[in-house]
């Protein structure tokens, strides 16, 4: 520990800190363009300067490890005077653009400016010009703006793991920007408009669209996949325009991925605002009670058995819950919330779950990947596994397709039989496990959506035994989900009763005539043609496949609309907040399958949210824990069959349109031309 004076107050502070941070840690503000407490130091704009005694001239604060017994003064006339020269020289090429800039009214240059500029400039040169970059359909820029503190440079290089960006020139002549003219390649390139101080880099989608104050925020959680980022969605009236990311050390720290901050223009596309029945083979409005009425007539008579249900991969808790106890009362035990048929038992809790937690992954020392691509899947997770890489003494072994995940993979095969060498020793990476202290491994649903899922996911844990992956205080098995509903499915066991079909089962079912209804909860990514005959109820927010299919559409709501329970791949349970509300006659999912299944005569035994939600902590009491991950008790298993041959496969084929809101959005549409058609990069495989 180091005990210095700052402005006359004596601090103890951990040694190896900056002056900057101690005096953050002292609640003194030093104004900061360059610093960044995620990025390494640049030391290159000079505004946090103080004095230090002892020394012929100001220091930067933010470059400078304190030292016991250091004293330093950050308000005095030099200081001050260091401060506003500083701004002035900022300010020289700098254009007037403040009324009409996306930053306006979030612009650290501006506040910094009024706070510690000064009230006119000396300069009466001409402004110098800078050329804007195209760095994509997501970020757009006015690089006259730049101040050149290079944070987007640093984040591209040290987070996101993609060296675009770079400064170019020397002096005035000096450009940041991409060597060859090209989009910006990574899932993460969107954090770059929170961390730029001024507006150089803004929002290209959000261009010109709205002031921060006139904006209703509301704190939520994104559900485009299963890492259940923390978010700020920001509304104008009845609309979206601006997610933002929220800081949570434990799940995204401070970051989000380009699919959850840009594919908002999808919830306002393609919406499903009134109730459908299809009469004379085509779907035509209808009103609540037509619809609840065309369902109650078509199931009537129809044995429990002839019924199944499927939720899909945006369901929140509080609807499936709904729905299993609705289908209880018909009599079915047909339900499945793995749309992928992924091999999952949910009466194993630790076999489902990501147990070394996200966090977590920092403490790991080694890594087996298997059937996964997490660059796709999870950016989040992966943008994690890059930092713990960085930190060095982390080996990553992958088992399937050969993939770019932005740091040093060891290619170790394409399929299971990799798998049963490295449990008998013969591979080389065995040794690696072996002599790790707490190594990990990740199984994704490329590997367990397989017919033999379940012998594959038997294997990883025999691994994780094998070489002590789980032990006292560090569970280094985990399984990649790619949905957020997917965990509080199997929490809530939302899948085959005794003698049940799983979604496989249920789609023969239906072609063969032993299903006769359907029910789809915002299921659209099964194959809608192996439905044959049956009918089919679609429950869901936009006019996706499912929609297209159903005999009847109830309209439901989007997660921005709702206040709903989510369950990440770590089991932390987290909630959404209504950000505006369903349009047209749209209504909460839980509340149309209470009005639905008092139509159908077994009403549910729950009329409010808190009652719904009581009963949830009833079936899981995993739910009554908010925010936090409860351990799931280890449970080793085995299975009786055999590993096939075949390599593994992708889970996700386009980043950009894996779920109904990312396929009606226009942003994300281009992005998928430009990215995932057009080849501009080649992010799910080498090359």
């Amino acid at each position: 520990m180091a005990t210095l004076t700052i402005d006359g107050a004596e601090v103890t502070v951990e040694d190896g800190i900056t002056v900057l941070q101690a005096c953050d840690l002292a609640g003194i503000e030093i104004p900061r363009f360059c610093y960044h407490e995620r990025l390494s130091i640049a030391g290159n704009c000079r505004m946090c300067l103080v004095e230090m005694e002892r020394s012929p001239k100001p220091i930067a604060s933010c470059a400078m490890p304190v030292a016991d017994g250091m004293v330093i003064r950050t308000n005095t006339p030099s200081v001050r005077k260091a401060r506003e020269g500083v701004m002035e020289f900022l300010l020289i090429n700098h254009p007037l653009d403040c009324p009409i800039c996306d930053q306006g009214g979030e612009c650290d240059l501006q506040d910094q400016a009024m706070a510690y500029g000064r009230d006119r400039n000396r300069f009466q040169e001409n402004k110098r010009a800078v050329k804007d970059k195209d760095l994509g359909p997501l970020v757009a820029t006015i690089m006259t703006r730049c101040i050149h503190c290079t944070r987007c440079i640093r984040f591209a290089t040290e987070i996101a793991g993609v060296e675009e960006l770079g400064a170019m020139g020397r002096g005035e002549h000096m450009e940041v920007g991409t060597y060859v003219e090209n989009a910006l390649t990574s899932e993460l390139s969107g954090n770059m408009i929170d961390l730029c101080p001024v507006g150089a880099l803004t929002s290209k989608p959000y261009a010109f669209t709205a002031r921060s104050w006139e904006l209703r925020k509301t704190e939520s959680i994104d559900v485009l996949d299963a890492v259940g980022s923390n978010i700020r969605v920001d509304a104008r009236g009845r609309e979206v325009v601006r997610v933002l990311p929220r800081l949570n050390e434990d799940v995204n720290e401070e970051w989000i991925s380009d699919k959850t901050r840009f594919a908002y223009d999808g919830l306002s596309r393609q919406r499903l605002d009134t109730p459908y029945v299809r009469q004379g083979g085509k779907l035509k409005p209808a009103t609540w009670e037509a619809a609840f009425a065309a369902i109650a007539e078509r199931l009537k008579g129809v044995d429990g058995s002839k019924i199944a249900a499927i939720a899909g991969d945006l369901a929140c808790a509080e609807s499936m819950l709904a729905l299993k106890d609705l289908m209880a009362a018909l009599g079915s035990v047909h339900i499945d919330c793995r749309q992928d048929g992924a091999k999952l038992d949910a009466a194993n809790r630790s076999s489902y779950l990501f147990n070394t937690t996200i966090a977590g992954i920092e403490e790991a020392d080694a890594c087996l990947l298997v059937g996964t691509n997490p660059r796709w899947e999870a950016t989040l997770v992966n943008a994690r596994l890059r930092k713990r890489w960085l930190a060095g003494g982390f080996p990553v072994g992958l088992i399937g397709a050969p993939v770019d995940l932005t740091y040093d993979v060891q290619h170790l095969g394409a399929g299971p039989a990799t798998l049963k060498e490295i449990f008998d020793g013969r591979h080389d990476f065995a040794q690696v496990l072996k002599a790790a202290e707490r190594p990990m491994i990740i199984l994704g649903m490329a590997a367990l959506a397989r017919k033999d899922g379940a012998e594959i996911l038997a294997a990883g844990v025999e691994i994780a035994e094998a070489f002590g992956m789980v032990g006292d205080g560090w569970n280094g098995f985990n399984v990649l989900h790619t949905a957020a509903a997917r965990v509080a499915g199997l929490d809530l066991g939302f899948v085959p009763g005794e003698g049940g079909r799983d979604v496989e089962a249920i789609l023969t079912g239906a072609q063969d005539g032993g299903i006769e209804a359907v029910y789809l909860l915002g299921a659209d990514e099964i194959d809608m043609n192996r439905l044959g005959e049956a009918f089919v109820i679609y429950q869901g927010h936009h006019g996706d496949a499912g929609a297209h299919r159903a005999d009847v559409i109830l309209p439901g709501a989007a997660y921005t609309e709702k206040e709903a329970t989510y369950v990440n791949l770590e089991g932390r349970v987290q909630r959404t907040a209504r950000a505006i509300f369903p349009p047209g006659e749209a209504r909460e999912d839980w509340t149309i399958l209470r009005a639905l299944s008092a139509e159908l005569g077994h009403a549910l035994p729950y009329d409010s949210l808190a009652a719904l939600r009581t009963r949830l902590e009833d079936a899981a009491p995993s739910f009554a824990e908010r925010g936090t991950v409860r351990p799931a008790a280890w449970q080793p298993f085995t299975a009786t069959g055999q590993m096939l041959d075949a390599p593994f496969g992708a889970a996700v084929d386009d980043f950009y349109m894996t779920d109904p809101i990312c396929r009606a959005s226009e942003t994300m549409a281009k992005c998928s031309t430009l990215y995932v058609s057009g080849g501009v990069k080649a992010t799910g495989t080498d090359g």
